[in-house]
């Protein structure tokens, strides 16, 4: 029998007691963003912890958590993903990694991406391996978090990153393509900006270039948003890249990416 997709609540308020319940206890999957921001994160935690027998780890996480310069649902995110990447080297427990990784929770696989983006012992191509199938998650927290777990390490190893995203371009899984340009962006969206792509934007042609003309929306928001944030510092270069695609290719999909990259500087025309 096929699961039913729940529909979210429109408020907080309005989510159901027992939902939220399920939500803390781990038993079901945030139905979208109104839920994803109520679920009580520390709640969650100290549940899985007594549900895999590891209540030592609660302590230390959660005194991560309160270190925190700034407390927001990301930043416990990966303070949590953090805590368990530590716990498990310093308990030699990678059963924990295996646990969160697949686990029903949405929240919770959200925190087994930082424990790839903060291993330091794997390299750049060793992260995007592991990090791959979480990009192609079906639940949308998870596939915003995982490129924000690794975009520091794809902005120190940018020529690499760029090369082995590239061939990310042409993957089957429309969620695997959009990773190519989201977790690339110069600005991006709750993130340190990739200060080489702001001034060199055409470093990211290589990703671009194949998506241009992309038949799925998810893929062209994302491309589009890119260009976008380029044309806040290289107006020029999108400029020329749009008028370029434009003449190449003359898509629906091609057309609706050019509006989106062109928002800003149009904008400012007026």
């Amino acid at each position: 029998m096929k699961e039913v997709k729940r529909k979210g609540s429109k408020s907080t308020k309005d989510i159901p007691k027992e939902i939220l319940e399920q939500l803390n206890n781990g038993q079901i999957e945030t139905a979208n963003l109104v839920e994803w921001l109520a679920v009580d994160q520390r709640l969650l935690l100290e549940n899985l912890l007594k549900q895999t027998n590891r209540t030592k780890y609660l302590k230390p996480i959660l005194a991560d958590i309160e270190n925190l310069k700034k407390q927001t649902v990301n930043t416990i995110n990966e303070a949590i993903g953090t805590g368990f990447f530590e716990q498990s080297i310093k308990n030699n427990d990678t059963e924990i990694l295996a646990i969160i990784s697949t686990h029903k929770s949405d929240l919770i696989r959200c925190w087994a991406t930082y424990t790839i983006g903060k291993n330091q012992n794997l390299d750049i191509s060793q992260k995007l391996i592991q990090i791959q199938p979480f990009s192609a998650d079906k639940h949308f927290g998870v596939r915003e978090i995982c490129w924000l777990a690794v975009r520091p390490s794809i902005a120190k190893n940018l020529s690499e990153s760029l090369n082995i995203l590239r061939s990310w371009t042409a993957n089957k899984d429309e969620n695997v393509r959009r990773f190519a340009s989201e977790a690339t962006r110069p600005r991006g969206v709750w993130c340190e900006h990739i200060e080489e792509l702001k001034h060199n934007p055409e470093l990211g042609l290589t990703i671009l270039e194949p998506m241009k003309s992309d038949k799925a929306k998810y893929v062209q928001d994302s491309v589009g948003n890119w260009l976008n944030d380029a044309s806040k510092t290289q107006p020029d270069f999108v400029k020329n890249i749009c008028k370029k695609w434009e003449k190449e290719s003359k898509t629906k999909e091609t057309a609706y990416i050019i509006k989106k990259a062109l928002r800003t500087i149009e904008k400012q025309a007026v």
